[in-house]
């Protein structure tokens, strides 16, 4: 976006945009024109710099800098455009440059010399800074709105599954038995801050630059804080230097959305795992998966492999962005025409990867056999021998000396701790008696872990009941 004056002069055959064209001698090169327009991806913004204008014809208005007639007129103009972009029969131009320009001729096309007052005491330099936070901040509202819809599925589905029983995992080992709806509520306590971070940004994100005009403010006596309150912006930015060359807001966001993919890029790993023959812990609902063209009996995860894909592209947005912004002068420069793009691929990725999660994720579907049986592999309840002759009374580190001589037994007869008999345990600690296999079990195990933060099938419970009523009040 250029800067731009508030006069305004009639076209001629040299020029080619009438929003500046009076300083030039000679047309912009065609080739020019189509490189520096960047009307074929800003158009997605029709809506808040339709917005935007009626808000700013509006406080015009009020301070009498415009009629009531002529904000009307604009007004009246302005909707109409709307309803044509959206049925399809508006004509976008490359030469117009950006969407701005193509909204504002086609107001003054339609309405006459009344459209060129619209432009009044702004700058395109704080109309795009104004229109990407208001296209920002409704896109993090449907993209909460997403967040939340997964986190929903998430913690529904750990409730139904708070006693299924499967191993947990570190450096991808058997390590101690956890649940299946405990695992999910980690997940969810990720999205969960997540969720926290969206809001944050979204604070800073509403905040108005409409006002702050080329850079240095205008001589026309607005009123930015009804300017504010009618686009629902929290306040009017402090500086018209920083307001309209400022683009932190979107770095953080995209910031937020790259934590978001890295987490939704784990659940995806570990769904890619576990569907697979492996380790058949769940199966996913066939239309999230498709086939292969030579194997018939391929069933391949894809949603999760692209999700833990598209990551990648969200990260690489983020470090375009603050590269995009790491030498720029004050105020305003071309080349944060460059931020939209990135922008933009990073809501859309972001907002269809969580649709696509939040869709599937209430339909896994956990193989509780299989996950049980793996359980029973690798010793999985060993800490909880070691815990047990702790109580006994014995040091833990002599505990866990004993519990790894009875875990490489197990290694060589084959076989898991609690499938051993009580003399065969007896054999390394005479403190081992018969009450040793209520907590051998798995379902002791899990039991066990019986407090706040807990995987004991109770904690889980009462886990996703705080987790649901922590959604309702949001």
């Amino acid at each position: 976006m250029t800067d731009q004056s508030n006069e305004t002069t009639s076209q001629t055959p040299t020029q080619t945009n009438s929003a500046w064209g009076g300083r030039f001698s000679e047309p912009t090169d065609a080739f020019v024109a189509r490189y520096t327009a960047s009307v074929e991806f800003d158009q997605r913004m029709y809506r808040q710099d339709i917005q935007g204008s009626i808000a700013h014809a509006t406080m015009l208005c009020r301070v009498g800098v415009l009629t009531e007639d002529e904000r009307d007129s604009i007004i009246t103009g302005l909707n109409e455009i709307q309803a044509d972009i959206e049925a399809g029969n508006f004509e976008w131009s490359i030469e117009l440059e950006d969407v701005h320009m193509n909204i504002e001729a086609a107001l003054t096309k339609k309405i006459g010399i009344t459209g060129k007052k619209l432009h009044t005491g702004r700058s395109r330099n704080d109309q795009v800074a104004t229109d990407i936070r208001l296209y920002l901040r409704d896109e993090i509202d449907v993209i909460s709105g997403e967040l939340t819809r997964l986190q929903q599925g998430l913690i529904a589905l750990a409730a139904k599954e708070a006693d299924t029983i499967m191993p947990g995992f570190t450096h991808l080992q058997t390590a101690q038995p956890v649940t299946f709806g405990h695992h999910l509520l980690a997940w969810n306590a990720m999205l969960e801050r997540d969720y926290a971070r969206l809001q944050d940004c979204r604070k800073r994100v509403n905040q108005m630059p409409l006002g702050a005009a080329a850079l240095a403010g205008t001589t026309y006596p607005i009123d930015r804080q009804y300017t504010a309150k009618l686009l629902d912006f929290e306040a009017p930015t402090e500086n018209s230097l920083d307001s309209v060359s400022d683009r932190d807001f979107a770095i953080e966001f995209t910031a937020a959305a790259s934590l978001i993919m890295m987490h939704m890029s784990r659940f995806s790993e570990e769904l890619v795992l576990w569907a697979s023959a492996q380790f058949r812990f769940i199966d996913l609902p066939d239309r999230f998966c498709t086939g292969s063209s030579i194997m018939p009996q391929k069933k391949n995860p894809d949603v999760p492999e692209l999700v833990r894909g598209k990551t990648g592209r969200v990260y690489g947005h983020m470090i375009s962005l603050l590269t995009l912004m790491k030498s720029q002068p004050l105020a305003y420069n071309k080349d944060n025409q460059e931020d939209k793009e990135p922008l933009f691929d990073t809501v859309d990725t972001l907002r269809d990867s969580l649709r696509a999660f939040a869709d599937m994720a209430p339909h896994l579907m956990p193989r509780r056999d299989d996950m049980r049986e793996a359980a029973m592999r690798g010793f999985s309840t060993a800490t909880d021998l070691a815990d047990y002759l702790v109580r006994k009374g014995i040091p833990f580190r002599d505990s866990h000396e004993v519990v790894g001589k009875a875990v490489a037994f197990g290694v060589a007869e084959n076989r898991d701790l609690s499938e051993m008999t009580l003399e065969e345990l007896q054999q390394f600690s005479d403190q081992i008696t018969a009450d040793v296999f209520d907590v051998l079990t798995l379902e002791g195990s899990v039991a066990a872990r019986d407090h706040i933060g807990g995987t004991a099938p109770n904690q889980v419970r009462a886990a996703a009941v705080r987790a649901l009523d922590a959604l309702k009040a949001r």
